[in-house]
């Protein structure tokens, strides 16, 4: 069975003899062929241009037996898409060319030809398929509209969201009309994804924890809802919700196929109880990359151990590999995982 064959059989939830393996954020800063080639090129020259996305998108695959590549890309394409740009703060996070306060800056935001103005991710995408040959799983991706709204309306990376708390206290109407822009592109977005040979698409719902318990569904999860039943049954949808513990069953009601879990949730015991109805993706530690290859191996094995013999795991980091992570412990965990019977 080829990786793209194992991906897809445990998003089915079929049994398998290992789960088949991708790591969050593959592609990056932990890699010596990466920071070479962030010498000669910006990260957005990288994901603007097809043939540089595909070697980035392809760099893990050459180095580790990995089941799926993931577009190199970034959720940010969809509001520079819509006229807001974005860029990266000398201190680290994302800053966005403006943020938005009113409902007229909403109406602003040009959604017409999204495909066209991405046409250089359908480019990446047509070249990776190629490149995989059907041997290994191909992933597209995007950011959620309610978190794609955080970076919009907070103007950047934030760390309290007061701007967007106080937008959905004050005038829930216009971050509602946002969000129906940004759903709405984000479907488009997708049929491209999909048209360029993806075989799964993941959500990021990175800051869902910002959004109260009790206006969840009607900010974040009815629009995820929503693009999720525009491609039911024709691809699986991979969901990622980051500290969200409060909120897992309104997660498995979303529709989803594989919910993917951060690493404070016992992957194991949440399977054992909603296993019926939807698969997992996840959930080692990623600080557990930046310590010793044996715990690395311990770790990793006790985390198969305790999903042996369930059906529809894939395995992955429960948050994205970070940039400090070893060669050495991506080798050993990718070994351990592919090796395990």
């Amino acid at each position: 069975m080829n990786g793209r064959d194992r991906f897809l059989a445990a998003c089915r939830c079929e049994p398998l003899d290992r789960p088949p393996v991708w790591i969050m954020r593959q592609a990056g800063r932990y890699l010596p062929e990466y920071r070479a080639l962030k010498e000669k090129y910006s990260f957005k020259e990288m994901v603007e241009t097809p043939e540089l996305a595909r070697e980035v998108t392809l760099q893990p695959l050459k180095r580790f037996p990995l089941d799926a590549a993931i577009l190199f890309s970034d959720i940010l394409v969809i509001p520079e898409a819509l006229g807001q740009s974005y860029d990266f703060r000398e201190t680290g996070g994302i800053e966005m060319a403006y943020s938005i306060s009113t409902r007229d800056q909403v109406d602003a935001l040009d959604s017409s030809g999204i495909t066209e103005k991405l046409g250089y991710v359908a480019g990446a995408l047509k070249l990776i398929s190629e490149s995989l040959a059907g041997e290994k799983a191909l992933l597209g991706f995007g950011g959620s509209p309610w978190t794609l709204s955080t970076y919009m309306v907070e103007g950047g990376s934030s760390k309290d969201f007061s701007k967007l708390k106080a937008l959905m206290k004050e005038d829930p109407e216009t971050l509602m009309a946002l969000l129906e822009k940004i759903t709405e592109v984000t479907i488009d977005y997708f049929e491209m994804q999909v048209a360029s040979g993806v075989d799964a698409i993941q959500i990021f719902d990175s800051w869902a924890a910002a959004c109260p318990l009790e206006k969840y569904e009607a900010f974040s999860l009815s629009y995820i809802r929503r693009i999720v039943n525009h491609f039911k049954g024709r691809i699986p949808i991979i969901l990622y919700a980051k500290g969200v513990t409060d909120r897992l069953p309104l997660l498995v009601e979303s529709g989803v196929q594989v919910l993917s879990l951060d690493w404070t949730v016992d992957l194991a015991g949440f399977k054992k109880e909603w296993g019926d109805k939807v698969c997992v993706q996840g959930n080692l530690n990623p600080d557990l990359l930046n310590g010793s290859p044996e715990n690395v191996r311990i770790e990793a094995l006790k985390l198969l151990d305790s999903m042996k013999g369930v059906g529809g795991h894939v395995f992955n980091l429960g948050h994205g590999i970070q940039p400090t992570a070893t060669v050495e412990n991506m080798e050993v965990l990718i070994k351990t995982v592919t090796e395990y019977k």
